[in-house]
């Protein structure tokens, strides 16, 4: 159940808002409304007075809510109307009027508009215009002419509705802790419905928004980036020439004057405000190019498999900008994999970006390799075609969502873990398209089976609690290949296991096959080492990382 307060203003505030609730709606979506509840029980009612004029019922009951606004005179408050529409969610059973009354009692009076029992109290009614909302309207002066106390009321009617969908047995949403991006308006769902598009103008500008700061490693390349996916930038200009906001908007996006509907940064996203993305640019700014040398597809990788030794070990400011950064690379990867995995990835980023922020300030220091591997991988994805690089990425992207999930359970995060679950559904889905091919592929060119003994004996030897279940995986001919691929290019197949176990815990790999598989993939492709230094660590192979006893369990179960 979500209520949203809204504040209305001007001499025919009420008049406007008591038309609206009672008129056909924005597009034609109001269907028998009347009122459920009001201030004293007799109120007037537009919808159910059948033998008066509906307008001069509306002007009545507008004149009766006013009242005690009118006593104030000049006196009055600059806003004068609370509006506050209450909407069910669609799988929620359909509500009788007795029962909206009783929740717009409970609204009323968790915000200070009418405490139960303040027979002096605001002024008020409840109108339903359709199955699965109502709109309360108010105002704010109540009948004994002080003002109504209601401190933080938009906090204290969602921990109201919380208890109300306990109460129904309804749908139950996450408590937030106010770093969520401002919801659409119904007029933004009912305008990008009538324009035939499948997300609101300000949902489509902060994906574009987030896209082109993940991109972006100067403040004149992130303006240039969003000009260039056909987002207008209005830069805020102080009279000192500096410039300390930014507003944006989409072409044909427009109000009834016909002029561009603008949306500041910060109010697309907390985090999307001028000085947070300088903040965010800030750690990706270009470095030369032979500065870090190799495939930005396994410098990626390799970041993204220490977020969850960061989640675990580092400070909160340090982990904060881990899921920051993952971010941005799950924003971007969409614009580099094949067609088939393009729509869940896009879900996948729309779904983290709730899990990206929390009351926690972010320390981005540690996110610079992340950033910068996927802005190369961006800017270059065709060097990357065969698929492997975005397979081994989103096989360790998974389990740094898994760990996500679980940092924020353990913070008491209940809508960003909520977001970090949904994001691992389509997640695993992309993977399993972008994957699957390539597994495929490499286990045609699988060795002979003497070879493969022979690896199944390294294994044996390097991690046999994994052994038997890494050789009956489907994914071990792939393994097989990379291990003798890895040969081929001259690297000793145990030395370079004991490279891949050492990388980080297969405790909490999905596939401890898959996972070995990348890993030996990217660390073949690497220039082979002499055969002193193979057979030092063939002597002397790195000790195998654990995984935190704490999270074991919880992530293997994922």
């Amino acid at each position: 159940m979500i209520p949203k307060i809204i504040l209305g203003k001007g001499p025919y505030a009420t008049r406007r808002t008591i038309g609206y609730l009672f008129g056909k709606g924005r597009a034609n979506e109001h269907i028998d409304p009347h009122l459920v509840a009001s201030w004293n029980d007799f109120a007037p009612d537009p919808g159910r007075s059948p033998h008066r004029d509906p307008k001069k019922v509306e002007a009545q009951l507008a004149a009766q809510l006013d009242q005690p606004v009118m006593m104030l005179g000049d006196k009055a408050p600059k806003y004068t109307v609370w509006h506050c529409p209450v909407r069910a969610a669609p799988e929620d059973p359909i509500l009788t009027d007795a029962q909206w009354a009783d929740i717009s009692r409970r609204i009323v009076a968790a915000a200070g508009i009418a405490p139960e029992g303040d027979e002096e109290a605001c002024r008020w009614v409840a109108v339903r215009h359709a199955d699965d909302h109502i709109h309360i309207a108010a105002t704010l002066v109540r009948q004994d002419g002080r003002r109504p106390q209601r401190d933080y009321d938009q906090r204290a009617v969602q921990r109201e509705a919380r208890k109300i969908e306990a109460d129904y047995g309804l749908r139950r949403l996450k408590p937030g802790d106010g770093t969520a991006a401002k919801r659409p308006t119904s007029k933004e769902h009912f305008k990008a419905k009538r324009l035939g598009q499948d997300a609101t103008s300000r949902e489509i500008l902060r994906l574009r928004v987030r896209r082109a700061m993940a991109a972006a490693t100067t403040e004149a390349e992130f303006f240039a980036l969003l000009e260039a996916t056909g987002v207008s930038v209005r830069p805020k200009t102080e009279p000192s020439g500096d410039v300390t906001g930014y507003s944006v908007s989409l072409p044909g996006d427009v109000n009834k004057q016909k002029q561009p509907i603008w949306y500041a940064g910060s109010t697309l996203a907390g985090d999307l405000s001028l000085p947070k993305v300088r903040q965010r640019l800030a750690t990706t700014a270009p470095e030369p190019a032979a500065a870090r040398p190799g495939s930005p597809w396994h410098q990626a990788t390799a970041a993204a498999e220490r977020i969850p030794h960061h989640l675990t070990y580092s400070n909160e400011e340090v982990a904060q900008g881990q899921l920051d950064a993952l971010g941005g690379a799950l924003d971007l990867l969409p614009l580099t994999a094949p067609a088939a995995a393009r729509a869940e990835l896009e879900k996948a980023a729309v779904a983290f970006e709730r899990a990206t922020r929390s009351r926690v300030a972010a320390d981005h220091a540690s996110t610079r390799v992340l950033r910068r591997s996927v802005q190369a991988i961006w800017k270059e994805p065709v060097r990357h075609e065969d698929g492997a690089g975005l397979a081994m990425l989103l096989d360790v992207a998974l389990t740094a969502v898994a760990y996500a999930m679980h940092w924020h359970r353990t913070r008491q995060h209940a809508q960003q873990q909520a977001a970090a679950e949904q994001t691992l559904i389509h997640l695993q889905a992309a993977y399993a398209q972008v994957a699957e091919p390539v597994l495929a592929a490499l286990a045609g060119r699988t060795p002979s089976l003497q070879t493969k003994r022979r690896y199944a004996y390294h294994l044996q030897q390097a991690v046999p609690e994994h052994a038997e279940g890494i050789v009956n995986d489907g994914a071990w001919d792939a393994l097989a290949t990379v291990l003798a691929e890895a040969e081929a290019a001259g690297h000793n197949a145990s030395a370079i296991l004991g490279q891949a176990l050492s990388l980080r815990t297969l405790e909490d790999a999905r596939s401890p096959a898959r996972a070995l598989t990348w890993r030996v993939r990217r660390l073949g492709e690497r220039h082979a080492p002499g055969p002193h230094a193979q057979a030092s660590k063939v002597r002397h192979p790195a000790q195998r990382p654990t995984a935190p006893p704490a999270q074991e369990s919880r992530i293997r179960s994922r």
